[in-house]
């Protein structure tokens, strides 16, 4: 999956999280993401905001503490 899907669809749920009170908003930011992101979306998510997270609104940045990261792929 390409870098601008994983930022538009974590945005798009951020954006809707922003209209709970805040930190009900990160909290099912982070169990959606856990909930319904297959690790290897969840490996991609995380290779972005260890690159600096660049183009992701502020609450998929503060939710990320809480999502589970998945273990690095296999070498194949």
């Amino acid at each position: 999956m390409s870098a601008e899907k994983i930022t538009r669809m974590a945005n798009q749920i951020a954006q809707f999280m922003e209209s709970k009170p805040h930190a009900e908003g990160v909290a099912m930011l982070a169990s959606h993401i856990n909930d319904f992101w297959d690790p290897r979306m969840r490996r991609e998510l995380f290779a972005l905001l260890d690159a600096g997270g660049a183009g992701f609104r502020p609450l998929v940045l503060e939710a990320a503490a809480a999502i589970r990261r998945p273990a690095a792929e296999a070498a194949a």
